[in-house]
């Protein structure tokens, strides 16, 4: 086909159009500047130096995926050159990155520019039409609205380079729905609104074929695909189906055949995409099959169209929103060191991956991949890399994923971009919109033909503009953050590169090495500008804090990501230099350094630095914080002139301790200037200053660790150095004078020194290091020098205190104790220590010298002296701790118990010590016997000590001797105590109670003690105890007159009456008195005179159950005429609160005795009252009342609860009635067994079992099936069909049958025939037997447990039998006890029944 005019038309256009004709562009969008003389289209498409150009396209390689690192997964730069001259590979424009949302965005948006002006362009001169699809590959085509398709070259002019059909073929065609370019970009398919496809010739222009008879008529090609075959491509219809397309050529002649690979009618597809190889993998095993991947509405299908066509997958989507856009998308990937297809396809928000591998037979095996969930629907899936997705969703805007962590990298907007939609084309408008609902509702949000991915690039077509977007490198993503000075997060983020943790990482090559050395290069770059923009921004005016704070700020970051990268010369050089320009910089970089020092980050530092360092600190008056610095630097790097000078002068010990050692190999000099600080003070005898004591302590852990073999403060001291430095200490410890004689300096001033300052903690560094002098013959001398240096000092001198000196023979026994043990030391000397110690002259310090005598013999210091002489010797000094630890070691248990009670610290330890004695296993019985007898000895002592504990002791070890322990306690109230531990079970203690049940004396004695020291207590004991005598205790509570407590002894032995007498008598004594008092207003006696009168009502109440009604009324009556005499006295007060009071315990009384006195009773013995009796009725009128009051109200409650409980039982009984009288409805019209129907009308008469489950059977049958059983003259029917499954169903018991299985039928119902013979006597008729069966009484017992209690039927008749009961009050004598209203917990149940269904 010759080139059409309106091509012509077009290239014409594109050299003479100028920009004030085109009306139609519009300058903001397409950010075309106001000039004077606007130029020409063409200035416009081959301008290279605008500054505000987001997007070069310079090469058609720039989309090739040749340059992709398969095993990494990363890709290359994505600038190459067109003709090869590498000059054009350094060629670059400074993006502006105004399209980017997200600071140090992961990927650039571009628009192109020159494409977007000639399509717009196009629009207006020639009529092409709004664009409708677009491809890349090495090449750029667009496909319009009037059947053209433009072809752009990716120079960087971006040039119109071909114009393909015509507008009069496109209103023939339609609009160009498809575009698809062969993989060597020779030739271009185009795919029509109406159905036709042509393909061009991308060299010269030509028209190759075109296609009219591919698919069937009237629907719209959706997609037109290329596979890796030039001669094969795939289409799809608006119509769901997909057609391989064959080009031939025979004798010069094109053709195309087409196959079906798939019907609509089966399912709509309205998706696919073939798998296409790269270059490099063209031998890749895969490509035998030419796999196609296809997505309808439903599922999603790959098959194979080589060698012969195959399905290898079906995987359906599952529920999904049905205006969801199904997606497809292949890549190559990287799998355990081999390449491999995946395929991603999504219907929604969930993503599926699969991998497709070939394994050695030939057969493709699929493996599903962890699924990627969103929150969002997708309207494009578009691999960018091997590893990174850019996924469109319905709300236009870009999410960039990685696909291995999942992690969502950014987010870009691209609503701006305005989308072109495929809409019209699935909806197949063109041809008169003839496509299923399902297919137009997915179209909404199609936009299948509008993005197109190329080589690491993805276009994306708008209605006036084509929109680019690539992964930045990893430069240009660190140089974006730089521009916006946000050098936190671009070194952060070039660290990243840096361990490789980063993601959607581009232009990274080599190995591992190689990449970090090119990005460490590029953050110490990075780390420079960051200096200087820290010297640039600081504030030059304002407060010193403001500019402390900004440096602050900013310095620990360099010198994190200066350590981190292992540049320390970049640290102390270029940085340390720039910073120093500023005093405030310099001053604040190096006390950044400290935590560095400190946590051995930086263990080095250039002299230099150091010297600055320890100039700031010392003018800072910071001397703490260099001594901890010192002690963690290399020595190489510190100036010891400099450094010593100010140790001494501001006493940095341990930095001068650390000095030295480190740096001359000198461990005596600093423990002779220590000495120094704390040597003259204790010489005097002055007490030492706080920091004295903390340069004493530092002394004793130095000379400790030299003496170890490790260095002060940090570390170890170097092996060869470890005896030299052991044979230092010793020999400056031992010496007889030191350096610096002063004129009054005893002998061994160090050792002497270090005793005065902390005897037990210096001796416990020499018991240390004694550990380690085993093979040495040299140290053994040197322990033997210093002992006898230590007796020397401490023996012959009286300073020191008895501890002191304790501590010292406590050391020397226990290395005497030691088997290996080459020591001597005079046995004299011991027995000296021990008169010292145990002198009777000597009262000071008794507790002191008792326990350095103590620890001096636990130490093994016994095998130093006579233990008959020690065990004297402590016995007069009263040191009984040292008794009991010499008659422990002789075995002599039981001379242990006076050295407790003798021990006026230790007494209550005795009883844990008998106790333990007693009870713990591995002592003789011997033994245990003369502990226990010397206890009993002792007992009346022990008790006194404390009683509880001494009850405890009784109550496990000694409760059979209860009573001769009591006997010889002459103190009572000892014994009380004792006892009320003892027998008191609130304590909780654990007694032998039948020793206690065989002797009630000890209760009994108790309860006599326990009247005359706790009255209140006596009635709570006796309702817990059982062991008294009732006889006895009723006895002692008399003579002690505790009324109370009679009483409470009288119900318990059954004589109520007598109780009754005793209560009564109290409760007139306490109204006599509450009568007497009354005008005074005697609160308390009336309060008491209640308390009283309730436990009397109570008294009555419990008893009366037991009583007739003669004996009821001869305990409630009285008690009434008490209460009314009462009342009778303040007759002529009756106004007054006493009158009130009393009237209410009338009424109190009258309430509590209606329940057992008969209510005629009570008002007959009212009336008969002299003081009622002879009065107007007015005055027993609000007696009367009330006591009608309070019939009325429980004669109401009474009828209320009847009428309730009837109406309950009546609608209950009238649902189940319903329930089980409801008809069957059978399933079938045959016999379950015989299958065959029963017959509704027949001669004769034949029985039908129909069952609940719908089964119905023949009498017969189920006979013949052992399903029937008969018992108590019925039978039994068991469902055959529904047990059949249980195979031992027919041998269990029937009444488990009828409990756990609902096979047994609800009504056993015996159906006769309606209809008789005509000659049989119809009298003979039997009607149809309705009975009441097994299951139908399960569900009755089932609804009646549900209200549990007693029987309603009982409840009823108890109501109206009391109803009618007139003549014995509201409740019948002889059936009170046995009442159910009489129960604590008797409760009405009104809830109503479970529901029944109908």
């Amino acid at each position: 086909m010759a080139e059409s005019p309106e091509t012509r038309s077009l290239a014409s256009a594109s050299s003479q159009l100028n920009l004030a004709e085109a009306e139609g562009i519009d300058d903001k969008e397409f950010d075309i500047p106001q000039v004077d003389t606007p130029p020409t289209l063409e200035s416009i498409l081959n301008e290279t130096e605008d500054e505000d150009e987001s997007f070069i396209l310079e090469d058609p390689a720039l989309l090739n995926m040749d340059n992709i690192d398969t095993h990494s997964g990363e890709t290359s730069s994505l600038a190459s050159s067109d003709s090869g001259d590498r000059t054009n590979l350094k060629r670059r424009k400074k993006a502006s990155d105004v399209s980017s949302s997200v600071p140090g965005s992961v990927v650039r948006r571009s628009v192109l520019k020159g494409v977007s002006a000639q399509v717009v362009s196009a629009a207006d001169r020639v009529d092409a039409g709004l664009p409708t699809a677009v491809v890349v590959s090495n090449v750029i085509a667009v496909g319009t609205s009037h059947g053209l398709a433009l072809v752009f070259g990716k120079d960087p002019n971006q040039a119109l380079r071909l114009c393909l059909g015509s507008t009069a073929v496109g209103a023939q065609y339609g609009a160009v729905s498809a575009l698809s370019i062969n993989s060597d970009c020779t030739r271009l398919l185009c795919g029509f609104a109406k159905g036709q496809i042509t393909m061009w010739d991308l060299a010269n222009g030509k028209l190759l074929r075109t296609i009219t008879d591919a698919h069937p008529p009237g629907t719209a090609i959706l997609h037109i695909k290329f596979t890796d075959d030039p001669t094969t491509a795939i289409c799809n219809d608006s119509g769901g189906s997909v057609f391989e397309l064959a080009f031939k050529r025979v004798m010069g002649v094109r053709s195309c055949e087409s196959r079906c690979l798939f019907s609509g009618a089966k399912g709509e597809v309205c998706c696919i995409e073939p798998l296409l190889v790269k270059p490099e993998l063209r031998d890749h095993p895969i490509t035998q099959h030419a796999l196609l991947a296809m997505a309808s509405l439903t599922k999603v299908m790959v098959i194979g169209l080589k060698p012969s066509l195959k399905v290898w997958l079906t995987f359906p989507y599952g529920k999904a929103n049905p205006a969801s856009v199904p997606l497809l998308s292949w890549q190559f990937v990287a799998v355990q060191s081999a390449v491999t297809p995946m395929l991603a396809f999504c219907r929604g928000d969930a993503i599926h991956f699969l991998l497709v591998k070939k394994d050695e037979s030939g057969a493709i095996h699929v493996s599903k991949q962890k699924q990627l969930h969103l929150h969002y629907d997708l309207i494009n899936l578009t691999w960018i890399n091997s590893r990174t997705l850019a996924l469109l969703d319905s709300a236009e805007k870009l999410h960039v994923v990685d696909r291995h962590s999942q992690e969502e990298l950014e987010i870009v907007d691209i609503a701006e971009v305005q989308l072109v939609y495929n809409s019209s084309h699935f909806k197949s408008l063109a041809t008169g919109g003839n496509v299923s609902q399902a297919l137009a509702l997915v179209g909404e949000k199609a936009c299948y033909q509008s993005v197109s991915g190329y080589g690491g690039q993805i276009i994306y077509l708008g209605t006036k503009s084509v929109h680019v977007i690539t992964l930045r490198t990893w430069r240009e993503r660190v140089d974006y953050l730089l521009k916006q000075e946000r050098f936190i997060e671009a070194l952060s983020l070039a660290w990243s590169f840096h361990e490789g943790k980063a993601k959607a990482v581009v232009g990274l090559f080599g190995d591992q090495s190689k990449r970090k050395g090119v990005v460490a290069d590029r953050m110490a770059e990075i780390l420079l500008q960051y200096a200087d923009r820290a010297l640039k921004k600081c504030p030059e005016q304002g407060k010193l804090q403001v500019m402390e704070q900004h440096f602050e700020d900013m310095v620990p970051v360099m010198v994190d990501y200066c350590l981190l990268l292992e540049r320390i010369d970049l640290l102390f050089g270029q940085i340390y230099n720039k910073l120093s320009e500023i005093s405030v910089a310099k001053g604040v970089f190096l006390e950044c350094l400290e935590p560095y020092i400190l946590n051995d980050k930086l263990p080095s530092i250039t002299p230099l630095v150091m010297k600055d360092l320890l100039i700031h600190f010392q003018d800072r008056d910071m001397m703490e914080n260099i001594e901890a610095c010192i002690v963690h630097m290399d020595i190489t790097s510190l100036d010891i002139q400099q450094v010593v000078h100010m140790c001494w002068e501001h006493c940095l010990y341990d930095a001068m301790i650390y000095v030295y050692n480190r740096g001359m190999n000198d461990y005596i000099t600093p423990m002779e200037k220590l000495f120094q600080v704390i040597g003259p003070p204790l010489r005097a005898g002055k007490s030492l200053s706080d920091e004295q004591v903390v340069m004493g302590n530092k002394l004793l852990v130095y000379i400790s660790c030299c003496l170890a073999g490790r260095a002060y403060p940090l570390g170890n001291i170097p092996e060869d150095l470890v005896p030299l430095v052991k044979h230092q200490v010793f020999e400056f410890l031992i010496r007889l004078h030191s350096t610096e004689v002063a004129s009054d300096e005893e002998l061994h001033p160090q050792i002497r020194t270090l005793l005065h300052f902390d005897t037990r903690e210096f001796l416990n560094v020499l018991a240390l290091t004694f550990e380690d002098f085993k093979n040495d013959k040299q140290a053994v001398e040197h322990q033997q020098r210093i002992v006898d240096i230590l007796l020397t000092v401490m023996v012959e001198n009286s300073d020191f205190t008895p501890s002191q000196v304790g501590c010292l023979f406590t050391f020397l026994a226990r290395q005497l104790a030691k088997p290996d043990s080459t020591l001597f030391v005079n046995r004299m000397l011991f027995d000296q220590v021990l008169e010292f110690l145990c002198s009777p002259d000597d009262e000071s310090r008794h507790a002191e010298r008792q326990q350095v005598l103590l620890e001096l013999l636990q130490a093994g210091g016994v095998a130093q002296f006579d233990e008959n002489r020690l065990t004297a010797m402590a016995e007069k000094a009263a040191f009984y701790q040292v008794c009991e630890f010499m008659y422990e070691k002789k075995q002599l248990y039981d001379k242990i118990i006076p050295c407790y009670l003798n021990d006026p610290v230790r007494k209550e330890e005795i009883f844990n010590y008998v106790h333990n004695m007693l009870s713990i296993p591995g002592y003789s019985a011997e033994e245990k016997e003369s502990v226990w007898n010397k206890t009993m000895e002792h007992i009346k002592d022990l008790v006194p000590i404390n009683p509880s504990k001494a009850a405890e002791l009784v109550a496990v070890h000694f409760s059979t001797e209860l009573q001769v322990i009591v006997n010889q306690l002459e103190d009572q109230h000892l014994v009380f105590r004792l006892l009320q531990s003892l027998l008191d079970s609130s304590d909780g203690m654990q007694v032998n109670r039948e020793v206690l049940q065989l002797n009630p004396d000890i209760h009994e004695q108790y309860l006599d003690l326990l009247c005359q020291y706790d009255p209140h207590r006596v009635i709570d004991f006796l309702r817990v105890s059982e062991y008294y005598r009732l006889e006895e205790a009723i006895q002692i509570a008399e003579n002690h007159k505790l009324h109370e407590a009679s009483a409470f002894l009288l119900e318990k032995k059954g004589d109520v009456h007598a109780a009754f007498v005793v209560l009564l008598e109290i409760l007139k004594h306490k109204l006599s008195l509450f009568t007497d008092g009354a005008r005074e207003k005697n609160e308390e006696t009336g309060q008491a005179a209640e308390s009283t009168l309730e436990e009397t009502i109570a008294l009555c109440q419990r008893n009366s159950h037991s009583l007739n009604q003669q004996q009821r009324e001869a305990l409630w009556f009285p008690l009434l005429e008490a209460v009314m005499s009462a009342q009778k006295l303040l007759k002529d007060g009756s106004s007054s609160p006493a009158f009130e009071s009393l009237k209410h315990l009338t009424k109190q009384v009258l309430n509590s005795m209606t329940g057992f006195i008969a209510l005629p009773s009570i008002l007959q013995r009212i009336l008969q009252d002299p003081m009622y009796g002879k009065g107007k009725l007015g005055e027993i009128q609000t007696l009367i009342l009330g006591m009608l009051d309070t019939f009325n109200y429980e004669q109401t409650l009474l009828e209320t609860t009847t009428n309730l409980l009837n109406h309950d039982l009546h609608w209950s009984l009238c649902n189940l009635r319903g329930a089980v009288s409801r008809g069957l409805n059978p399933k079938q019209e045959h016999c379950s067994v015989c299958l065959q129907q029963y017959k509704r009308r027949q001669e004769g008469i034949e029985e039908v079992i129909v069952f609940s489950c719908g089964h119905i059977y023949h009498s017969q049958c189920l006979q013949s099936k052992d399903c029937g059983v008969r018992t108590e003259g019925q039978t039994q029917w068991t469902c055959y069909k529904c047990n059949s499954s249980n195979k031992g169903g027919r041998h269990r018991d029937l009444g488990s049958e009828v409990n756990k299985s609902r096979n047994t039928s609800l009504a056993q119902i015996k159906v006769t025939s309606a209809y008789y013979s005509t000659s049989g006597n119809p009298d003979n008729k039997k009607p149809t037997e309705v009975a009441l069966e097994p299951q139908q009484i399960q569900a009755f017992d089932q609804l009646r447990r549900l209200y549990r209690g007693p029987p309603r039927l009982a409840i009823l008749t108890e109501l109206s039998r009391n109803r009618n009961s007139d003549k014995q009050g509201l409740f019948h004598p002889g059936s009170v006890a046995n009442s159910v209203f009489q129960n604590e917990n008797f409760q009405l149940r009104l809830s109503p029944p479970p529901v029944i269904e109908d």
